[in-house]
């Protein structure tokens, strides 16, 4: 299955110029014009991003909030200063192609380091949680979830984490995800009823800070 990236660009000519260059590439690509295009095209799991809109760092930070994990690189004009990985217009598409080569290694590193999550140590690699000797086995799909949660740093849709875990398919239902959420709860809250770990919030979920 071909890597499915977003490219969010305003200019027409250069949006349609690199998603012909990137489909070339093996990429699948999806395209937005603007700020609304882009949270549409979430509704998709995503490898990548690529935002060269108005506002693009302030729209990455609205989108991370609503459940956006993969890498993003921003296109800014010229040397605009920029806290995100960033690549300045104009560019080599070769160079282009570095950049997004360059944060799915880094990505990818970084999704086997070693994380906090509540009392836990959280190793996704190993897919263990372990705590004051105690270790906490889990599925792929317990990882994945827990993987998710913690790269989004902030309340994630059920219908998006359902997306990013499961991917799109007929026989894959939200009560799919609430069991598997139920039978983490069981393994890592001390009271499942009233979890202070893996919580429910405005229709969808978040780990506590």
């Amino acid at each position: 299955m071909p890597t499915r990236i977003l490219l969010a660009e305003s200019d027409d000519v250069l949006r349609a110029g690199l998603a012909e260059q990137l489909q070339h590439e093996g990429y699948d690509v999806v395209t937005a014009a603007d700020a609304q295009g882009t949270k549409d095209a979430m509704r998709e799991p995503l490898a990548f991003a690529i935002i060269g809109l108005d506002s693009g760092e302030q729209l990455v930070t609205t989108l991370r909030g609503h459940g956006l994990a993969c890498p993003v690189l921003l296109l800014t004009d010229g040397d605009a200063a920029t806290a995100a990985e960033s690549l300045a217009r104009p560019f080599r598409f070769s160079t282009l192609l570095q950049r997004l080569h360059a944060l799915n290694t880094h990505h990818a590193s970084s999704n086997d380091m070693a994380v906090r999550i509540g009392p836990y140590t959280f190793h996704p690699s190993a897919k263990l949680l372990q705590a004051e000797g105690r270790k906490v086995r889990l599925t792929e799909k317990e990882t994945n979830i827990l993987k998710f949660l913690h790269a989004s740093a902030g309340t994630v849709p059920r219908d998006i984490l359902l997306h990013e875990v499961w991917g799109y398919g007929p026989a894959v239902a939200t009560h799919t995800l609430e069991t598997h959420i139920y039978r983490l709860r069981k393994k890592i809250e001390q009271d499942p009823a009233k979890a202070q770990i893996l919580l429910t919030e405005g229709g969808g979920y978040r780990l506590s800070a």
